[in-house]
């Protein structure tokens, strides 16, 4: 099973991950087979504040996701406010050290669709494969409801970003810049 973990940082946490960088690391190192996707995320105002961190982890069950996400180093110091924790199904099959674009070049973002009702944006849209780092819909943790969809991309901006998801189908989009994360 395949889960998305976003670590939300707490206002004034950043001297504390700095001070707990190599620790984080080395957490991460332990989940290295497991791991699809990883990296930080910045502010909107100036692109360079870290905001959160992402993970995206294939793991046994709902019980993993939770013990990975919460024994993090981060998450133990204090570092973050709050944690979204999300069975995710990789619809593209692959990860981010997979994808043909590579690492570098381009505005990254991290795009979370928030669902309500019937569900939405299960496979990707048409015509966007090129941009797509990692894809899926957001479920709970049987598997069996929708609870929205995420999608890790590269695009010339944020509206371009937000445009992969169906308007109006959605509680909430956010769109955060993100860069790819680890040693790798």
């Amino acid at each position: 099973m395949d889960f998305l973990c976003y670590h939300r940082d707490r206002p004034g946490s950043l001297p504390l991950r700095e001070q707990l960088q190599e620790e984080h690391w080395a957490y991460m190192d332990r989940y290295e087979e497991e791991l699809i996707a990883r990296g930080p995320t910045f502010s909107d105002d100036d692109g360079v504040l870290p905001t959160g961190s992402l993970h995206i982890v294939g793991l046994p069950d709902p019980a993993a996701a939770r013990a990975f996400a919460f024994d993090e180093p981060n998450y133990q110091a204090g570092a973050y406010r709050d944690v979204l924790i999300r069975r995710w199904r990789n619809t593209l099959g692959r990860t981010m050290w997979e994808y043909p674009g590579g690492p570098a070049g381009g505005e990254r973002f991290l795009v979370l669709g928030l669902g309500t009702g019937e569900p939405a944006d299960l496979e990707p849209p048409a015509g966007c494969r090129d941009g797509l780092i990692a894809y899926g819909p957001l479920l709970s943790d049987d598997g069996a409801a929708w609870l929205g969809t995420a999608a890790l991309v590269r695009a010339p901006g944020r509206e371009a970003a937000r445009s992969l998801l169906t308007p109006g189908r959605y509680a909430a989009v956010e769109v955060h810049p993100w860069e790819f994360g680890g040693r790798r």
